[in-house]
C-alpha cells in the first residue's frame, strides 16, 4: 500500500496554519487581469507612493560602498540609535537604543513576541476582527486566542471596562493594534490609559503593535510606550513598511527591556542572522532625513478617505463606519447579501470576475461570523480609481439584485 512521502509528513500546527487572506486575492486578481480585465483593487493593505528618493539614494550609497555583509543580529547601531532618536522625539519618551531590536519586517517582531512568551494553556487577547498573523502565531505557539468583539456603534474603539471581561488567570498577553487593522479604529488617549492600568494590575504582558501610527485622521492617539512603566509589561512593534512606503524592504522593530531584546539577537541569530544590510542604511535616512514626502502621503490617504466615505454612502444598503486611522474602512455589506441571498466571499468574487474590483470579506479577519457581512476596503489606489471602482460597484449591486427579481435597493 503506498504511504505518504516523508518530507509531507508536516507539523499538524503547520497543516492547520492558514495563510493571509489579502496576498490570496491578490493572487486571484492577477488572473483576472492576465484575462485582459482591469482591476481596481482594494485588497492589499500597501501603500501605493514609490519611496522617497533620498531613502532610495541611501540604499544604492550603501550598495556602492559596499556595505553587502552581515550585520549584527539586531540591526547596526546606527539604525538601532536613530530609531530610539525618533521614537523620542516623537512621544517624548526614552527609550535607549540597547532597548531596540530590528527585525526582518514588523512581522518578524510579532512572531518573536509571541513565540518568546506563550506556551500551552496561555490565553492571548486579540480584538476581533484582527490583522489574522496574530491568531496564528498564537495557535502555533500552543496559545489559545480569546477574541474581544469591537463595537462598530463606537467606532471600533476597545475600552478596559468591555476587555476586562475576557481576562482569566490564564491571561498571559493581550495584543493591540492601535489604529487598528481591518477596521481603521482608533483606541483613544483615555481608552488606552485604562487598558495599560488593567494589563499593569493583572501583570499581563501588552504586544503593542503601532505601525499605523502615522495614519491618525482625528482623534486624540498615545503610544502605549508613553507609559512611565512600559519596561515592565510593553512590547512595542513599529516598522517602516507603512510610513515611509517600504513595504519590500522588510524592516521593522521591537522596542523591549533590554534583557528582552538581548533575548531577541540569540533568536534572530538561530533564525534570520540578521537584517538586510542596505535596507538598514536606508531606514537610517528614513528616520533621520527629511518628512516632506511622508506628510504629502499622509494628507493624500486623509483626502482619499473622505472621497471613500462620500462614495460609499451613495451605494445603498452599505454601512458605513468613518476609519480614525490606518489606510482601511471596515463596512457592513449585511442588508446587500441578505437582500441578494449569498454570503459576502460569493458577493467579492462574484465582484472581482464581473467588474474587476476587489474587495476582502470580513471571514479574512475573522472566524465570527458576526463579522462575515462585513468587508475590507484598502484606499491605497489614486482618487479617481476610488470613485470608478465604487461606481462598479454601485453597478454590480444593481445587476445582481434584478438578476433575483428584485428591485435594487
Amino acid at each position: 500500500m503506498p504511504t505518504k512521502p516523508p518530507v509531507l509528513n508536516l507539523r499538524r500546527k503547520i497543516l492547520e496554519m492558514k495563510p493571509e487572506a489579502a496576498f490570496d486575492y491578490l493572487v486571484l486578481a492577477k488572473i483576472v487581469e492576465k484575462e485582459g480585465k482591469d482591476v481596481i483593487s482594494f485588497g492589499i493593505g500597501q501603500p501605493d507612493f514609490d519611496t522617497p528618493e533620498n531613502i532610495k539614494e541611501a540604499a544604492k550609497k550603501a550598495l556602492d560602498e559596499g556595505f553587502t555583509g552581515y550585520t549584527a543580529a539586531i540591526g547596526i547601531d546606527e539604525l538601532r540609535e536613530a530609531i530610539a532618536d525618533y521614537t523620542n522625539e516623537r512621544y517624548g519618551t526614552d527609550v535607549k537604543h540597547e532597548e531596540v531590536g530590528v527585525t526582518v519586517g514588523a512581522k518578524g517582531a510579532i512572531a518573536f513576541s509571541i513565540l518568546a512568551y506563550i506556551k500551552g494553556g496561555d490565553e492571548v487577547i486579540i480584538p476581533d476582527p484582527a490583522y489574522p498573523v496574530y491568531e496564528e502565531l498564537v495557535k502555533f505557539a500552543g496559545g489559545k486566542p480569546v477574541h474581544v468583539p469591537l463595537d462598530p456603534e463606537k467606532g471600533y474603539s476597545l475600552s478596559a471596562e468591555e476587555l476586562e471581561k475576557y481576562v482569566t488567570p490564564n491571561t498571559k498577553m493581550i495584543i493591540i493594534n492601535n489604529p487598528h487593522n481591518p477596521t481603521g479604529g482608533l483606541i483613544e488617549e483615555k481608552e488606552l490609559e485604562g487598558i495599560l492600568e488593567l494589563a499593569k494590575r493583572k501583570r499581563i504582558i501588552v504586544l503593542a503593535d503601532e505601525i499605523y501610527d502615522h495614519f491618525i485622521y482625528e482623534g486624540k492617539f498615545k503610544s502605549a510606550l508613553q507609559d512611565t512603566e512600559w519596561r515592565d509589561f510593553v512590547l512595542y512593534v513599529n516598522g517602516a513598511s507603512k510610513t515611509f512606503s517600504m513595504t519590500g524592504w522588510r524592516i521593522g522593530w521591537l522596542i523591549a527591556h533590554r534583557k528582552v531584546i538581548e533575548k531577541l539577537k540569540d533568536f534572530a541569530v538561530n533564525t534570520t542572522s540578521n537584517p538586510t544590510s542596505i535596507a538598514q542604511k536606508a531606514t537610517v535616512e528614513a528616520l533621520r532625513g527629511p518628512k516632506d514626502e511622508v506628510n504629502k502621503m499622509i494628507n493624500e490617504f486623509r483626502e482619499r478617505r473622505d472621497i471613500l466615505v462620500r462614495e460609499l454612502r451613495k451605494v445603498p444598503g452599505v454601512k458605513v463606519i468613518v476609519p480614525k486611522g490606518t489606510f482601511y474602512m471596515f463596512p457592513s455589506f449585511e442588508r446587500i447579501v441578505n437582500e441578494a441571498g449569498i454570503s459576502t466571499e460569493e458577493f467579492v468574487l462574484k465582484l472581482l470576475y464581473t467588474k474587476g474590483v476587489v474587495i476582502l470579506p470580513g471571514s479574512a479577519f475573522s472566524s465570527n461570523s458576526r463579522w462575515f457581512k462585513y468587508v475590507r476596503f484598502a484606499f491605497t489606489i489614486k482618487k479617481e480609481r476610488i470613485i470608478e471602482g465604487i461606481r462598479k460597484l454601485r453597478e454590480f449591486v444593481d445587476e445582481l439584485l434584478e438578476e433575483k427579481g428584485i428591485v435594487p435597493i
